[in-house]
């Protein structure tokens, strides 16, 4: 049925960044349909339920996250910086914190990863182009680099040890979408959590990309791979959307910001000339 949970599951699932508003938010959902949640974050969390413990690990750290990790069965991995920063910062948390946690798999025997990634990882595509997870990456910022290297890193591990991870591209995660680009990317908690139920027991998983959108007004994603796997998504952006929807986040460089799907992560560092690429 539209909307619930297409799996339940026995693993005691790793949550890491589980502190943070995305990973706050989808908590509620996994409960009660997995064994038990690790939040691995530097953060404390608020509210731990019955079956969640935290464990205080930077993931940066790869020896502290590996002895964290070696009670559980399966990771949820969302912790990193969710923006633009310093090639330094991305770098130490976003790759090299990725890099540890599928590390930690493998030295674990951790069989299954559902990788955050974003939508940014493909944000210098024009919004008139319908992406699937089988185009080039092209990523609209650092971070968004960030996120091809863990896509790209969770195929090697697949391909060289076995390790199956969903990589859930995540489009505008919150509780409403809040400006016109967020209404045609936005993805609800319920239904984020179904993409990584998914993630954690379909037995197609390789190492597979979806988009975690919801129902939106428009289709700048293929999310048929989504589709085959069961997902049903149960909110609509429209139905949530309000009366700042009908405008654009405000940059300097709206000309480049309303042509691509990254908005205004494509207008850092812009030196304001419009470019397309050749098909």
């Amino acid at each position: 049925m539209k909307g619930e949970m297409p799996f339940r599951s026995d693993k005691r699932i790793a949550l890491t960044g589980g502190s943070g508003r995305v990973g706050t938010a989808i908590r509620h959902y996994l409960s009660g349909h997995v064994a038990g949640i690790k939040i691995v974050d530097t953060a404390e969390p608020e509210n731990l339920g019955a079956t969640e413990s935290w464990d205080q690990v930077d993931i940066s750290d790869g020896a502290a996250l590996t002895a964290s990790l070696a009670d559980v069965d399966a990771i949820v991995h969302l912790a990193g910086y969710p923006n633009e920063r310093s090639i330094d910062d991305i770098l130490r948390v976003n790759v090299l914190g990725t890099h540890n946690v599928l590390e930690a798999a493998r030295r674990n025997g951790i069989g299954r990863v559902v990788y955050g990634s974003s939508n940014h990882a493909v944000g210098f595509y024009p919004r008139q182009t319908v992406v699937s997870e089988a185009d080039p990456m092209r990523p609209d910022s650092l971070y968004g680099l960030s996120k091809c290297w863990g896509e790209l890193e969770a195929g090697l591990y697949f391909d060289k040890f076995g390790i199956r991870t969903m990589n859930i591209r995540i489009g505008n995660a919150g509780d409403r979408p809040k400006d016109a680009r967020a209404l045609n990317m936005w993805v609800s908690s319920r239904d984020l959590a179904q993409l990584v139920m998914i993630g954690l027991e379909h037995p197609d998983i390789t190492c597979t990309t979806v988009y975690g959108v919801s129902h939106v007004p428009a289709g700048w994603w293929d999310n048929s791979t989504a589709t085959a796997l069961g997902y049903r998504p149960a909110d609509s952006a429209e139905a949530l959307a309000g009366p700042d929807t009908t405008r654009e986040y405000p940059t300097h460089l709206p000309e480049i910001a309303e042509h691509f799907q990254g908005g205004r992560f494509c207008v850092i560092d812009h030196d304001g000339k419009m470019r397309q690429r050749l098909p």
